[in-house]
């Protein structure tokens, strides 16, 4: 390029710029792309400084203080901080020393840009804090401000690429603990409060902002990096001792593998933790104070090997979040979905070396397969990256496509690139974009680099479209039966031409149970086999026996039976899996399905396919059998599954069991021999109930009407040792009623957004009121429970939307049930298609069902 070539073009940048900044932005609820993106280069270096003051009664206001200081790069437009909050809760607005008249307009925080110089401004606004988010108990408070709730609580620019500093200060009551992203650094009380000054924070996203003040047990160990700070309110001793050091271990084990694969130190100056009783999630990584439901934590002596395989994944993929997501943060929340992908494929990484005893690939297989194609199979599903005009509907974005999907098309990408490309790539990526933010196309770009593939074309079926294959055969064999021609085809399920690339392995039998294992390596359109099957004749093939591909596959009616005989326990947890799907798609009857199920379980050995065989078993008996085939199978079902708790099986296997035989023990019988386990009078040899298996089991109790249902309900409250449980279960009550008016008035007032605080507790009461055994005289709320998503999504946490589905009209089969969906999608063709999806997705087993069950 010469000289005048260069002129041109720095002058046409410059002029683009200008219109772009001039132009002006059109303001609208929520936090739009366009607005994020003006925003991003209009301001920078942003510091808040936060004082909240709580109050002893949470009824009252908490009065606070902004004090936000920033530099203003372009003074085109106004500038608008987001405030999703009253107007009343502001009180007054001082820019650079001036005070201005609040002009607060859809979710906005209006200042006047003539108020404002370029360089350098400070804003400093009183106002009461939001309450949406802040979880107020009366003994404890937590923030939870992921995706877009950091501007229900304070003023702020609530987008993940601007990163900002927090000096915070909390004065709360003076037995109360406060933890935050900052060390504290000094405190004075006062008239029975303390006052917290905590120093400057690490720079983080404003989702990643958060505090937690209330009475809490407090705990600090140094288990081999720094010291690290432990705050929880479980009081059950033994739980505590089997679980406080074992919690800090597992950080510091995350912490050593993460600094050894990216090869950057731990990136912030803390990293302290507390669990919540009615915390909404598993976890959450907010930076320096991670907070986890403590039921997720706390174990007690007679904990699985996979319980605790679980809470240890769970911790470390909190911890990888503090490299993915935390350091490196996703630029706008569609790519929301990479930092839990990371989290996820990174937690499986730390956590299969220490514990040497599971099969990892099978555990893999069995968390993710199954709930990736419960959504990916329906007409809501959605592609892996998705798009997002509005931070509003960034909630939407979240389910069981990123969080199970995602590893699977992340693990295949692995072995595309070679673990070591892989690797290297990741690294570059963090030592790039630490402190900062990136999207997947600047990770694709830096994994083509280092592939002779085009991983831009892969990452456009895998990634930006949704669906899988279906895949099939076609066989020819000549006249003394053997192969003359085998080719394995696949095609998208909704019968689009995208292809998945990708491997896995097949097994062939002969009839003389002779074995032939074949590798499919990238896998396109088809892949033709004939000549690896030569002089073979096989009577059957076991597809994806090594759980690495995804899709449906074929199955060979005659042989289902036999899969309990297959030794390899990934292989045979696949061919289940893989036979589910068959029976969804009308292959084969739900009934013949649960009967191999059924078999299987009474000589399974291993806890996980244990596990999917209890869940499939129930899953089939309450959504896909007729009442006539749940009538002629129950009993034996009841029968067989007590006949082997009575059996010397292992502890792991019998509380599976347990808890199949409780979901189905409905015959008088059945409810007695429950009743009798409740209260103690039957003990099943290495049968390990807790407190929390008893309260299960006395909400049972009532469901199935056992004759003393009502005094159960009692006596089971002065069993409950801890508080919060306590509070929990008496909540629950209503919702365990005998009287269905009781229950009926219950579910309405869930309708009102101010009962459904903690949600967990509402999805548990709503299972309750909508069991299959209730459906009944619960259907009529159907109607209402649907019309109420919108304000459900508009007023819940990210999960909620689909929770609030699942635990009602999720739980239905009935015709009846299908008629009131249909006509609620008929008459509102234009319904909110983010919310659509959920629907679809969370309902369609009851559409299935229709055509199942005929």
């Amino acid at each position: 390029m010469n000289r005048y070539s260069l002129l041109f073009a720095v002058f046409f940048i410059l002029i683009s710029c200008g219109k772009q900044g001039s132009s002006k932005i059109e303001l609208e609820t929520g936090v739009s792309l366009e607005l994020a993106t003006y925003r991003k280069q209009q301001i920078s270096d942003v510091v808040y400084n936060l004082d909240f003051r709580i109050p002893e009664d949470k009824k009252e206001s908490i009065q606070s203080k902004l004090v936000m200081l920033f530099s203003l790069n372009d003074l085109n437009n106004d500038l608008f901080l987001d405030f999703n909050e009253e107007t009343s809760n502001l009180k007054s607005i001082q820019i650079n020393g001036k005070k201005l008249v609040i002009n607060h307009q859809k979710e906005h925080l209006i200042i006047d840009k003539a108020a404002l110089v370029l360089g350098k401004n400070s804003i400093e606004i009183l106002f009461d804090a939001g309450e949406k988010s802040l979880n107020r108990n009366e003994e404890f408070l937590y923030t939870l401000l992921v995706p877009d709730r950091a501007s229900t609580l304070f003023p702020c620019f609530d987008q993940p690429d601007i990163k900002a500093n927090y000096n915070l200060t909390i004065t709360a009551p003076r037995d109360w603990k406060v933890l935050c992203g900052g060390f504290e650094e000094s405190s004075l009380e006062t008239d029975g409060f303390t006052e917290h000054i905590f120093r400057t924070s690490d720079l983080m996203s404003t989702y990643l902002f958060s505090f937690v003040a209330g009475k809490f047990t407090e705990v600090t160990k140094n288990p081999g990096a720094f010291d690290m700070r432990f705050l929880y309110r479980e009081n059950n001793k033994e739980k505590i001792d089997e679980s406080v050091d074992a919690v800090f271990k597992i950080h510091q084990n995350s912490i050593d593998f993460l600094e050894a694969y990216t090869q950057v130190k731990f990136p912030f100056q803390k990293m302290d933790f507390v669990s919540i009783p009615p915390f909404q999630y598993g976890g959450m990584e907010h930076v320096g104070a991670i907070q986890y439901r403590e039921a997720s934590l706390f174990l007690d002596k007679n904990a699985t090997e996979n319980n605790k395989l679980n809470r240890a994944k769970l911790i470390a993929h909190e911890t990888s979040h503090m490299w993915f997501g935390d350091l490196v943060t996703m630029r706008w929340f569609n790519d929301v979905w990479m930092k839990e992908v990371f989290a996820n494929f990174m937690a499986d990484k730390i956590m299969n070396p220490v514990f040497p005893e599971v099969n990892h690939d099978l555990n893999f297989m069995m968390t993710h397969y199954p709930s990736a194609y419960s959504e990916d199979r329906t007409k809501g599903t959605n592609a892996i990256r998705q798009y997002l005009g509005n931070l509003k509907n960034a909630g939407s974005l979240y389910g069981r496509i990123i969080y199970n999907k995602a590893p699977i098309m992340m693990r295949q990408l692995e072995f595309l690139l070679g673990e070591d490309g892989f690797r290297a790539g990741i690294q570059e990526y963090i030592k790039t974009y630490q402190n900062s933010n990136a999207d997947w196309s600047e990770l694709v770009a830096i994994f083509d680099k280092k592939s002779e593939g085009d991983i831009k074309s892969w990452s456009d079926v895998w990634v930006n479209s949704y669906g899988r294959p279906i895949f099939s055969e076609e066989i020819e064999y000549n006249e003394k039966g053997n192969v003359t021609k085998f080719i394995i085809h696949q095609k998208a399920e909704d019968g689009s031409a995208k292809i998945w690339t990708q491997s896995f392995k097949i097994q062939l039998k002969d009839a003389r149970g002779y074995v032939k294992n074949i590798t499919l390596k990238n896998i396109g359109n088809s892949f033709d086999i004939t000549s690896a099957t030569k002089d073979f004749k096989p009577g059957q093939v076991l597809y994806n026996i090594d759980g690495f591909g995804y899709g449906v596959f074929p199955i060979y009616k005659n042989e289902i039976n036999t899969y309990k005989h297959i030794d390899d326990e990934v292989s045979r947890g696949y061919q289940y899996i893989n036979l589910y799907e068959n029976m969804l798609n009308v292959v084969i009857s739900p009934i013949d399905t649960y009967q191999v199920y059924l078999d299987a379980i009474e000589g399974e050995k291993n806890e996980l396919i244990t596990n999917y065989l209890s869940e499939s078993i129930q899953n089939i008996f309450w959504t896909f059998l007729t009442n006539q085939q749940q009538n002629q199978i129950q009993q034996k079902t009841e029968n067989q599954i007590f006949g082997l708790l009575e059996k010397d099986l292992p502890s792991n296997i019998k509380k599976t069991l347990f808890d199949l035989y409780e979901s189905i023990a409905i015959s008088e019988k059945g409810k007695e021999n429950l009743y009798q386990i409740w209260n103690e009078e039957m003990k099943i040899k290495d049968l390990f109930l807790n407190e929390e298996d008893f309260t299960s089991l006395a909400m049972k109790l009532a469901i199935y009407k056992h004759s003393k249902a009502t005094e159960i309900l009692v006596v089971q409250q002065t069993r409950i040792s801890n508080l919060d449980r306590l509070d929990r279960f008496k909540w629950l009550l209503p919702s365990l009623s005998q009287d269905s008016t009781i229950r009926d008035a219950f579910m309405k007032s869930l309708l009102q957004k101010e009962y459904r605080e903690k949600e967990a507790w509402v999805q548990t009461a709503l299972s309750s009121i909508h069991h299959p055994l209730r459906q009944k005289s619960s259907i009529k709320h159907l109607k209402s429970i649907i019309e109420t998503l919108e304000e459900v999504q508009l007023t819940g946490d990210i999960f909620f939307p689909k929770g609030w589905l699942a635990s009602s009209i999720g739980k239905y089969s009935s015709k009846e049930a299908a008629i009131i969906l249909q006509d609620f999608l008929e008459e509102n063709p234009d319904y909110n298609p983010i919310l659509l999806k959920k629907l679809l997705q969370t309902t369609d087993n009851l559409t299935r069902a229709q055509s199942i069950k005929k």
